[in-house]
């Protein structure tokens, strides 16, 4: 019987790779063709992947290998947090996404190459649904001599001057019109490591971007949700922006929370209102007073889209939150109302009181830090036991008794007419 000596003394039969095994490692290393993943069992697909090299183009990849483990591998070598819930379950759709929002983050204008861009775009456009920009850098600060001998400070340009051309941030421009199936724009003009370079002109979009964005805005059709936070959006520019998006044929919700929109600001928003299709708006923490929540009332009587508005943290007192309140008598599409923190009395609830026995839209209500008092809890107590459809109330912090809060609970309670559901939100405030 003949015997194998080999050369190598840990040589064994059970290191042979199998011709399954062979077969895979050679897929893997002519990744180009593409009809060999077609033909491929889910099993050896995700063992191929698995084989694949992280290190190959991007250009070789996009378009080759298809949503799977390849991508997985991708995504989490390069971000420690991977939550794929947040993009369809697509780990492919995660990485086009992220790649791209990184390389816009990080873009400076005038310096960096817009190729760069343009090049990405070529790959990713046909995979980003979704854009979520957390910071825009500025252009290099143009700097002047200061006059002051003493301390020999350097100055910058002004920065009143409306075309200061050091003052520009990316343009969405060329993106916009590249992402055929971008859903979904969220925007914050910000800066995160600004160092001791701090200046305010970094934090607030300005009347270029403004102008910028509503061109972009045109050549976006499939655009279904705008938020622009945490940027400055006065009533100036405002207006254009929301003008442009007017006749915008798919735009359903509109966010710009945590800005400085006043009664120029809420004109606008209720212009968009009257003639936009928009189901969600939030412009909570802004700065809109009686007369701006006066317009929105009268935009929101004759709205028949309108599904969310959050108001909350604003300055409508009374006898805007009347207003507010009464529009719902002839509007039947509001299912959420957040009106918190906006220095209402029991004045608003008693008048809230008599409009929710005929409301029978509003699902979810939310009058947390306000002063409504005893009055107030009692007129809500009472028109609560009439009304069967309000779901959700959230009074924390707003000066009602024990004994009407109960009450409101216990009305809430009977109208979810589920066990399985928690109690609503309300506890009572100091």
């Amino acid at each position: 019987m003949r015997s194998i000596i080999a050369e190598d003394p840990n040589w064994s039969l059970d290191l042979v790779p199998s011709l399954s095994s062979l077969c895979q490692r050679c897929i893997a290393d002519t990744v180009e063709e593409k009809y060999l993943f077609e033909k491929l069992t889910p099993e050896l697909k995700d063992s191929i992947q698995s084989r694949l090299s992280l290190s190959l183009p991007l250009h070789v990849t996009a378009d080759l290998v298809p949503d799977g483990l390849f991508w997985k591998r991708c995504c989490q070598q390069r971000w420690k947090i991977c939550d794929i819930s947040q993009y369809d379950y697509s780990w492919k759709r995660m990485f086009f996404e992220r790649h791209l929002e990184n390389l816009i983050e990080l873009f400076i204008p005038e310096e960096t190459e817009f190729k760069v861009i343009l090049d990405a775009l070529a790959l990713c456009k046909n995979y980003v649904k979704r854009l979520n920009i957390t910071q825009l850098l500025l252009t290099s600060r143009k700097f002047v001599k200061g006059r002051d001998d003493d301390q020999n400070e350097i100055a910058t340009l002004s920065n009143e001057e409306e075309d200061d051309p050091s003052i520009c941030h990316f343009d969405f421009g060329p993106v916009l019109a590249e992402l055929i199936h971008l859903e979904e724009l969220h925007l914050v003009y910000t800066i995160k490591q600004c160092g001791m370079n701090f200046e305010w002109t970094m934090f607030q979009i300005t009347d270029r971007d403004c102008r910028a964005l509503t061109l972009a805005f045109k050549g976006c059709k499939t655009l279904k949700v705008l938020r622009i936070r945490q940027s400055q959006v006065d009533d100036k520019k405002c207006r254009p922006l929301l003008r442009c998006l007017m006749d915008h044929p798919s735009l359903i919700e509109l966010d710009l929370a945590h800005n400085i929109l006043r009664d120029g600001g809420a004109r606008s928003v209720g212009e968009l209102l009257s003639k936009g299709r928009l189901e969600k708006l939030n412009i909570c923490n802004n700065e809109i007073d009686v007369h701006g929540a006066k317009i929105l009332a009268q935009a929101l009587s004759n709205n028949s889209t309108l599904r969310y508005l959050n108001m909350r943290l604003n300055q409508v007192r009374d006898e805007g939150g009347q207003a507010i309140v009464e529009a719902l008598q002839n509007n039947t599409t509001l299912t959420y109302l957040h009106l918190g923190g906006n220095d209402l009395t029991s004045i608003t609830a008693v008048v809230l009181s008599k409009v929710l026995l005929k409301n029978e839209t509003l699902k979810t209500l939310n009058l947390s830090c306000n002063s409504l008092g005893e009055v107030g809890g009692k007129a809500l107590a009472e028109a609560m036991v009439h009304n069967s459809t309000l779901t959700e109330c959230d009074i924390r912090q707003t000066e009602i008794d024990e004994t009407n809060a109960a009450s409101i609970n216990k009305a809430i309670w009977d109208n979810q007419h589920d066990p399985t559901l928690h109690h609503s939100d309300i506890s009572v405030g100091n």
